[in-house]
């Protein structure tokens, strides 16, 4: 690609940017997980509209719950909104810390006991969260509904605007079933593990534990290992007794209920255990319905062993939401790296580095070279991806956490990840509230090293295949080449359904990302994108309109001066084409007025 008339620092008041996109693109599955023509925008006057078709063909073998009927989801209430809606933490983190020292790495807590009163939510919020998880492995519905309601109270009251992901317990996990509260397991104890249901003495034998897949025994024979919650316990088995392994403590800790379960024999996975098991059981199906009625942004997908599973859920999701709620696939098992990992990626519209259960599933010393790959093959692909599991796990119990944790989310925001999740540490954990603030502050230095480092050699591939997206793609990598050499303070990027501020976010420009749109669900979907800043603004038809609106209101606020430097990129409907355009206008370049400018504050 090549970009002409681009104006000196000094000169660089109002000037356009001409882009010349030549090259061919392989087909490009959307952010969404459907097959887009992006319509997106430029002022060197092209013009077009997105189109959106859903992929329904899938040979998974999972039953899918009849899908005829839409769920009777409550309307939300209506509330007028504010010329320009902005996230107090964050309009307070760009007031303190600069436009360039803002952190751009997303952050995720996983709500539980810990976390779920009001008072805390409100701390965690303010303090950085971005998104949060709720995990349908504990809880019942009714305790979930609430805390979705108490977060979107705070949303609406305090000026949050915390996403919310649920995230489904994966039926092709084995894990324990009967334990209520976490114990500690001593070396040389016995242990009993069953699959008696209902277990016997009803969990009043302490030493009893029961296992949630009835087929687990069959397989298992003497001297086998039996791990869990990734090897933070392992028991020998020592013989069996009908339905029962009795099993003795060779490495003690503590077991913390649900854990996982996995075997080993000489040193090898035994992968016989789950692989007969569904990967959305049927109360994963009535866990999703919840999901959709709930009208939450994400559905975490445990366990995701192919593309299907992902084709699958989405057809079930739209046949009964007319709200798009993307799907994060959950790499945490065997089957979900190698040649799976690129078709999972392609099908999902984010992806989680799970590396606890990955971890108890492939060799320890791989965990970081398959981090390492799906962090980049995500970030070729224009998908977000989340790094997890026991980023700082000594802070269960422990008020600091260890150097090498530290080193650990160091590298994870190196990699340019999107977003970094906590889990048990602020779920079930002592110090949920100090836990984040260590992944705030240790990513925005992190990040502020980065960005003192020569720029990153990770090849982006081009993803459109349609002229359209070509040029959506083209403006993006013209906007960020931009920004990073003008040393410009903000990207603006006008936006309907988020797809142009995916693509910036794929470029990590140095600048942050100002994402306006119009739709609650848009700005909540853009808090997992790396670096963008998501604004909720009533967009008008002309493109000059929203900027110096945009500018005003920004003033108004105390977030931009006169001569500040901006890049602006926008697609919004031209004046007259409020009607829905066409495919064929799509691809004849009509409907969206598109332009990437450089432009000083007046």
């Amino acid at each position: 690609m090549r970009v002409s008339g681009i104006p000196s620092r000094a000169g660089a008041k109002n000037a356009s940017i001409k882009l010349n996109a030549k090259r061919s693109m392989p087909l490009y599955t959307g952010l969404y997980g459907h097959q887009n023509a992006f319509g997106h925008a430029i002022q060197c006057s092209t013009s077009s509209a997105s189109t959106r078709s859903d992929s329904t063909e899938s040979s998974a073998a999972t039953t899918i719950p009849d899908s005829n009927s839409k769920l009777k989801i409550p309307p939300r209430s209506s509330s007028s909104y504010a010329d320009l809606e902005l996230s107090s933490p964050e309009a307070q983190e760009l007031r303190e810390n600069g436009f360039r020292s803002t952190r751009r790495t997303k952050l995720i807590c996983t709500i539980g006991p810990s976390c779920c009163s009001e008072e805390m939510l409100a701390t965690l919020a303010s303090n950085g969260m971005n998104v949060a998880r709720l995990n349908l492995s504990h809880g019942d519905h009714q305790w979930h509904r609430d805390i979705i309601a108490r977060i979107r109270k705070l949303n609406k009251d305090k000026g949050f605007s915390v996403a919310l992901m649920l995230d489904t317990e994966g039926g092709s996990e084995v894990h324990l079933a009967s334990v209520t509260q976490p114990r500690q397991a001593v070396r040389g104890e016995e242990i009993i593990l069953t699959i008696r249901e209902p277990s016997p003495l009803n969990g009043k034998q302490d030493n009893l534990l029961s296992v949630s897949f009835g087929g687990f025994v069959e397989d298992v024979v003497t001297g086998d290992v039996v791990s869990l919650d990734g090897g933070m316990v392992t028991l020998e088995v020592l013989r069996k007794s009908g339905p029962d392994l009795i099993c003795s403590v060779l490495d003690p800790g503590l077991i913390l209920p649900r854990a996982s379960i996995t075997v080993t024999r000489g040193g090898k996975l035994l992968r016989a255990k789950n692989s007969m098991l569904p990967v959305i059981s049927a109360k994963d199906w009535n866990d999703i319905d919840l999901a959709i009625e709930q009208q939450v942004d994400f559905i975490g997908v445990s366990f995701v062993k192919t593309a299907d599973v992902l084709h699958n859920l989405r057809s079930y999701v739209a046949s009964r939401s007319d709200r798009v709620i993307e799907l994060v696939a959950k790499i945490e098992s065997f089957d979900s790296v190698g040649k799976n990992l690129p078709l999972i990626i392609d099908a999902a519209d984010a992806v989680m580095v799970a590396r606890g259960d990955l971890g108890a599933q492939i060799p320890l010393e791989d965990v970081p070279s398959v981090q390492r790959e799906i962090v980049v093959r995500c970030r070729q692909r224009g998908k977000p991806v989340i790094v997890a599991s026991q980023l700082l796990e000594s802070m269960h119990t422990l008020p600091t956490p260890t150097r090498a944790e530290v080193a650990d989310i160091g590298d994870a925001v190196r990699q340019k990840a999107d977003a970094l999740m906590l889990s048990g540490e602020s779920a079930v954990g002592a110090f949920p509230d100090r836990a984040l603030d260590v992944l705030r502050t240790v990513a925005t230095r992190m990040e502020l090293w980065c960005r003192e480092e020569p720029p990153g050699s990770i090849a982006l591939p081009q993803l459109a295949s349609t002229p359209d997206g070509r040029t959506s793609e083209e403006m993006c990598a013209a906007a960020a080449a931009v920004s990073n050499n003008l040393n410009a303070r903000a990207i603006f990027c006008f936006t309907k359904r988020g797809f142009m501020a995916n693509f910036m976010s794929r470029m990590r420009p140095d600048a942050p990302i100002f994402a306006f749109c119009d739709s609650q669900e848009t700005r909540q979907r853009l808090n997992l994108r790396w670096g963008v800043i998501p604004f909720r603004i009533d967009l008008q038809s002309d493109p000059e309109a929203n900027v110096q609106r945009t500018f005003a209101l920004l003033k108004k606020r105390e977030l931009i001066s006169t001569g500040d430097l901006v890049v602006v990129v926008s697609d919004v409907r031209q004046e007259g084409m409020a009607a829905p355009v066409s495919a064929e206008a799509v691809e004849r370049g009509q409907g969206v007025v598109r332009s990437v400018q450089v432009r000083r504050v007046p």
